[in-house]
């Protein structure tokens, strides 16, 4: 049986996710010679520090009960920098503005030699290189799988599935939000919004809905894609962007009449990043309902290769961060 100390660093619905999944799947990971023992967990207020292992059961128990997870005045940071442990899973809250404590936690866990693995878009959309450079000098493993499609597999399809294609072009739907918002307006022949509001209240989207809908979000993993697939040092300055708030029943109305829906497609290759509000026919693989994400994989040898899954939730996200995790260790 091989031990990994983990740390959680972050513990909103993504970490809470994270904590459910390694519960459930605990004998599952043991079956594949695999121990993930949780040493510590920090929200933004508290921590819980366990050297031979931290209860989780109890940690979400009082979390729920309390809105802490434990009594212990110490940062994500400084656990990162004092605790002994193998691997920081960060699931802070992403801030692309300046990257925010997910930029200083997984700059310090590279520093300490620690493997990471993340949901937190926000700094790898900023400074990819410089992380990836930070992890290598470390001689850290880095995994970031669910920074751009939840449960659905974009990143570790294109570098390891498809490992000897070349990739021309990534194209998809990458935010759940807005094609909730367009898929209901178009069936609902609803304005822009009164969407919003329903997405609002079932809680697809935020308060705030300013970076989804106007396709920054969709932005962000753009550039995580372009960086990671294509190589590319950009950063979402390079984005030509153009958002959904626009677009009225009547035009998605005159679309579906001609066989076609309006749906929010992020593209990236060697030569352009753009997210804009597209027509797709209503059969093509692209044209998903509801608050699914889709992604379409050019490749030289393969054809397209196309793939469909939930881009948020609590245990769809965990789930991408698990088979990181898993990725990593297993051999």
């Amino acid at each position: 049986m091989k031990t990994i100390r983990v740390s959680v660093i972050g513990f909103g619905a993504v970490g809470q996710g994270v904590a459910r999944v390694l519960i459930d799947k605990k004998d599952y990971l043991e079956k594949m010679g695999l121990d993930f023992k949780v040493v510590a967990v920090a929200d933004s207020r508290t921590a819980v520090i366990d050297d031979n292992g931290v209860d989780l059961s109890s940690v979400l128990v009082r979390k729920q009960n309390e809105g802490v997870v434990g009594s212990e005045k110490i940062t994500g940071l400084e656990i990162i920098e004092t605790i002994d442990h193998d691997l920081v899973v960060e699931t802070t809250p992403t801030n692309i503005v300046t990257g925010g404590v997910g930029l200083q936690n997984m700059l310090a866990a590279f520093k300490h030699g620690r493997d990471l693995v993340t949901s937190n878009k926000g700094p790898l959309a900023m400074k990819y290189c410089e992380l990836i450079e930070a992890a290598r000098a470390g001689g850290s493993h880095f995994r970031f799988e669910a920074t751009v499609g939840g449960a659905m597999p974009v990143l570790n399809l294109a570098k390891d599935v498809l490992a000897g294609n070349t990739i021309t072009n990534v194209e998809g739907i990458f935010n759940g939000t807005c094609n909730y918002i367009l898929t209901r307006m178009t069936e609902e022949h609803a304005p822009y919004e009164q969407m919003l509001a329903e997405a609002q209240e079932l809680g697809y989207a935020e308060t705030d809905p300013t970076y989804d809908v106007e396709g920054i979000d969709t932005a962000c993993k753009l550039v995580i894609l372009a960086n990671c697939v294509f190589g590319m040092n950009a950063s979402h300055e390079d984005v030509t962007i153009t958002g959904i708030t626009k677009i009225t029943p009547e035009a998605l109305l005159l679309a579906q009449n001609e066989g076609y829906a309006i749906k929010l497609i992020g593209e990236v290759n060697d030569s352009r990043i753009n997210v804009s509000p597209k027509l797709v026919p209503i059969d093509h693989p692209l044209a998903v309902g509801g608050s699914l994400n889709v992604a379409s994989v050019q490749t030289d040898l393969s054809g397209p290769i196309t793939v469909t899954g939930r881009g948020a939730g609590s245990i769809e996200t965990a789930s991408a961060i698990l088979s990181d995790m898993i990725s990593i260790y297993r051999d």
